[in-house]
């Protein structure tokens, strides 16, 4: 394995630093905006699955606590990965192995890993772009401005340009971005609490949906707790992103195991915790929304199913507080809400951007993929050529997923497969890393990995059931995700072939000729 040469990147992050750009990913303030439709949507039997939003995040959360002790286990291992996180792993763990037998699958092994993150690090940019093209709609709509579909994709378009220039010139700007973006959104995301809870509290006349707060958080129906986990997991994801940024981290060793477990214990311990049991706290059936079914009829409906139809279903519940609660201020909170939300998809999507092609570039390093994608910009050290393919993507998927709720699921089913592919397989690397050593602990490096291991193989599964029996368009959209799961295990198969042939390298590392990552 070769020595890493990622020091080229400059080292400039410090556990603040580290931290604060995986909450800008992990974004609480963004994502109870953006997802609480797609969870409301969501449909088993022609049922909504929405009574089990908590609980899905409940599990989401334990599935995520698992897997980010794996990772920082594997960073406080191997504190040289710099930016090949998980696709670093994957190959050191194979290759510190006394047998000949492991050795050989180290290339197979890192390369799976690797092609596998870009099923979730290269759609999850598209997604907030997606978001933010909905959320410009919503705004103008606010002031009765009707747009037209073109006018969506000409923002999410906008938004990625503008947000790969920004990520081009360096990660240490997007950081301070991250941080007045990380107050603004839990400053926004507490205050909503409070003012849905006290609503609640002051209006026990209204119809709810949920009948009290132990039904928020209690499961009511297990399977439907695994496929609310299945949206779930995107809220939570991005812990992981701090071990992509290694190379440019002053004290790898010290600090990205803090900032994995410290990230993913604000946003998702606290901050989702907070906003997703008030949200749904409220949820009542003097939300109203209108419908048109196939046959042109228009009805009306309440609660979630007015939640699944509206494009801000969080907005509408803050202007109703505001109307009926504060003196008719719905329309002023409505849009501070909204611009906090703006501002918080601005970090994201820079945190998305800066994390999202680390792996790219140390896989354009080995030429695992195109090698222009492994050059640093002379001036800003940043894997520029991979920053504006990510930005290019980022906009055609926005492009699509602004054109309705269902394409949106698609890709957001995709990623989370793919995030899920890629939790699994690094729990299982822990335990195959830390098998022969002497420091290794049955509860650290067994039992903790193997339960993360399990949790994202039974979420994995619930994807799959999900396409097989939930029926209507919940069904088609997860055969669509699924779909592109697939396509792009193929495409991969298809070139580590090609370009194994072409660069005459064997896919089985012999372990005399060896040949590492660089990282």
């Amino acid at each position: 394995m070769a020595a890493t040469s990622a020091d080229e990147m400059k080292r400039t992050l410090s556990l603040t630093g580290l931290t604060i750009n995986a909450m800008a990913l992990i974004a609480p303030g963004a994502f109870l905006w953006t997802t609480f439709q797609s969870q409301a949507l969501q449909t088993n039997g022609g049922q909504t699955t929405a009574f089990e939003m908590v609980p899905g995040l409940l599990f989401a959360l334990l599935l995520a606590f698992l897997t980010a002790w794996s990772y920082s286990e594997l960073s406080d291992l191997y504190p040289n990965a710099g930016a090949g996180s998980s696709y670093y792993f994957a190959e050191a763990a194979f290759l510190e192995r006394e047998e000949a037998f492991h050795y050989r699958f180290a290339r197979l092994a890192k390369f799976v890993v690797g092609w596998i993150s870009h099923l979730y690090y290269w759609i999850y940019p598209g997604i907030m772009v997606a978001f933010t093209g909905t959320l410009a709609v919503y705004i103008l709509g606010l002031f009765n401005v009707t747009l037209s579909t073109p006018f969506e994709i000409g923002v999410a378009v906008l938004f990625a340009a503008i947000t790969g220039l920004i990520a081009f010139r360096g990660i240490s700007g997007s950081t301070m971005t991250a941080i007045v973006i990380n107050v603004i959104q839990l400053t926004a995301l507490v205050a909503f609490s409070v003012l849905a809870i006290a609503f609640r509290l002051s209006h026990p006349e209204l119809s709810y949906a949920q009948p009290s707060l132990a039904a928020v958080v209690l499961p009511h129906n297990l399977m439907n707790v695994l496929f609310q986990g299945t949206i779930a997991i995107l809220l939570l994801v991005g812990f992981e992103s701090v071990t992509a940024l290694g190379a440019e981290a002053v004290n790898p060793k010290r600090d990205i195991r803090r900032a994995v477990l410290l990230s993913l214990a604000i946003q998702g311990g606290f901050a989702y915790i907070l906003e997703y049991v008030s949200a749904n706290f409220f949820v009542n059936s003097s939300i109203t929304a209108q419908v048109t079914d196939a046959a042109g009829r228009v009805t009306t409906v309440t609660g979630y199913a007015a939640a699944a139809a509206s494009g801000a279903p969080i907005g509408d519940m803050i202007r109703f507080i505001g109307d009926r609660m504060l003196d008719g201020t719905g329309l002023a909170l409505a849009l501070i809400l909204a611009a906090t939300v703006l501002v918080a998809l601005i970090g994201t999507t820079l945190a998305c951007l800066n994390t999202g092609v680390r792996i790219t570039y140390v896989m354009g390093r080995d030429r695992e993929v195109p090698g222009i994608l492994g050059l640093l910009h002379g001036r800003y050290a940043t894997p520029h050529y991979g920053i504006l393919a990510l930005a290019a993507i980022s906009a055609l998927l926005g492009a699509y997923g602004v054109l309705s709720a269902d394409n949106l699921l698609q890709i957001i089913l995709a990623s989370n497969a793919g995030t899920f592919l890629v939790y699994g397989m690094t729990n299982a690397i822990v335990i195959v890393a830390f098998w022969h050593r002497a420091e290794r602990s049955a509860i650290r490096h067994v039992i903790v990995p193997g339960l993360g291991l399990l949790a994202n193989v039974a979420m994995l599964g619930a994807v799959v059931f999900l396409s097989l029996s939930s029926g209507g368009a919940t069904q088609s959209d997860t055969l669509i995700a699924l779909g592109i799961v697939v396509a792009w295990i193929a495409i991969g198969a298809a070139w580590l072939v090609a370009n194994s042939r072409a660069s005459r390298r064997a896919l089985l590392v012999s372990p005399v000729t060896g040949g590492g990552a660089e990282a």
